[in-house]
């Protein structure tokens, strides 16, 4: 599939811009959050704000900004159902091809010393995971990428004109892997809470 929208939202932001420069050079348009989307623009990067895609604000100190079916729409549509493309052109929803995401640092925070419930319980992502999951289930279409270890490849494979088949679903696995981990991490830290 090519990539025509991307959606980039990363607590770690190691070699993002490298990859957002290459996805601008490719004609890729970038959607990103907050202080990703702030990160963008200072390397000179054009970037769409994800407010101005949904058309509402960060709301609730940035515990619901991509929650949104402008953003959940674009990327769960199956491209070649005629319902799904009616139901994108109905509602104006724009597809996004490749969503790059990392999660809030959940494990590190928990890993200071005298961290408090509440600021652990801050640092559980929910936006993310949902929306890794959604390009996941539907890497079809969608490419998502979790590991900045792969932005290079990904860099290379749009100069050759779209993402393989089999490494989308090689993406889609870890992404799942990903996801079940950071909320294993999650449940076990509630665990020994309750336990204490």
């Amino acid at each position: 599939m090519k990539i025509k929208r991307a959606l980039i939202s990363v607590s770690d932001k190691t070699g993002i811009i490298d990859l957002a420069k290459a996805l601008h050079e490719a004609g890729v348009e970038i959607v990103s959050t907050g202080g990703t989307m702030k990160a963008l623009k200072a390397a000179g990067i054009p970037v769409l704000y994800v407010s101005d895609v949904t058309g509402f604000p960060e709301i609730m100190d940035g515990r619901v900004k991509t929650l949104n079916p402008y953003i959940h729409g674009g990327i769960l549509a199956v491209r070649d159902n005629p319902e799904h493309q009616k139901a994108m052109q109905e509602h104006h929803i724009t597809g996004i091809d490749l969503v790059v995401v990392n999660l809030y640092p959940f494990k590190q925070t928990i890993a200071k010393p005298n961290v408090s419930l509440n600021e652990a319980i801050e640092n559980i992502d929910i936006g993310g995971p949902a929306m890794i999951r959604a390009a996941a289930k539907n890497f079809k279409y969608v490419t998502v990428v979790v590991n900045p270890d792969h932005y290079a490849e990904i860099a290379a494979m749009l100069k050759k004109g779209e993402v393989p088949d089999d490494f989308r679903m090689k993406l889609a696995q870890e992404a799942f892997k990903h996801t079940a981990e950071y909320d294993d991490c999650i449940q076990n830290y509630l665990l020994q809470k309750m336990e204490k």
